[in-house]
């Protein structure tokens, strides 16, 4: 067999692919154009910054790859499948199995510990609660928290209690966490640690991250940074080439 009868192995499916996504909302006899004909791809334990103006469209943006929101045009594929196509019930267990959520407010439950905070989604699809107590612990523990397994969130710091959070979006093991501004509650070096916290589980769990963030120094230390404005993509720029040419 000569080289040109060798097979050629086929590109590698992207975990998320937009194609000229756009959504608007209707606001009385107006009509506002929010997302206006986005496209990108987003590849399997890639970690993304999406940076741009507040009403740029990012948190939009989040809530339709999250299929929290339905776009109004255009197609969001997860592995080459349009969600949006399935029935709503479909679209919530691929939303509790395969995605998770990081918000700025970390919206933990006060009256349960970090633990139960952790392993509380893993128990609502039915693993059994001696591997959702294992399976939270160890992530408690990656992320820095074994020595607060059994504090409420009253008794944690800020940045302790969204790395509780950061535990809880992970519990199911996502292909996709979204994070909408996960630092912007906290101060510059406690965003920073826990920034490093969600680099270390991207790279040990080869979870895909997408954070949404004003902080201009953290975007740049992801693999990709995409910059909306007005609702479209102002730039696209791959960061990983860059870091590994300094």
């Amino acid at each position: 067999m000569n080289d040109t009868d060798a097979p050629q192995s086929a590109e590698p499916t992207p975990l998320v692919q937009v194609d000229n996504l756009q959504r608007s909302f209707q606001m009385g006899n107006q009509t506002v154009h929010v997302l206006n004909g986005i496209t990108m791809t987003i590849q399997r334990a890639e970690m993304v910054a999406i940076i741009g103006a507040s009403g740029a469209g990012k948190s939009t943006l989040l809530h339709i790859l999250g299929t929290l929101d339905r776009p109004t045009n255009g197609e969001v594929l997860f592995e080459g499948k349009n969600m949006f196509k399935a029935s709503e019930i479909a679209l919530a267990a691929f939303r509790n199995q395969r995605i998770g959520f990081v918000f700025q407010f970390h919206h933990l439950l006060p009256e349960f510990t970090a633990l139960e905070n952790a392993y509380m989604p893993a128990l609502i699809q039915k693993i059994p609660k001696a591997m959702a107590i294992e399976a939270a612990t160890s992530l408690l523990s990656e992320v820095g928290l074994s020595h607060r397994l059994h504090h409420k969130p009253g008794e944690l710091s800020g940045g302790e209690q969204q790395r509780v959070a950061v535990a809880r979006a992970l519990i199911r093991q996502p292909d996709l966490v979204l994070a909408d501004e996960p630092t912007g509650n906290l101060d510059t070096h406690t965003g920073e640690e826990l920034f490093n916290v969600l680099r270390k589980l991207n790279e040990i769990h080869g979870t895909a991250f997408i954070l949404v963030t004003h902080n201009e120094k953290l975007s740049h230390q992801t693999d990709r940074l995409i910059h909306l404005q007005d609702g479209q993509i102002l730039e696209d720029r791959c960061l990983k080439d860059v870091k590994s040419e300094t």
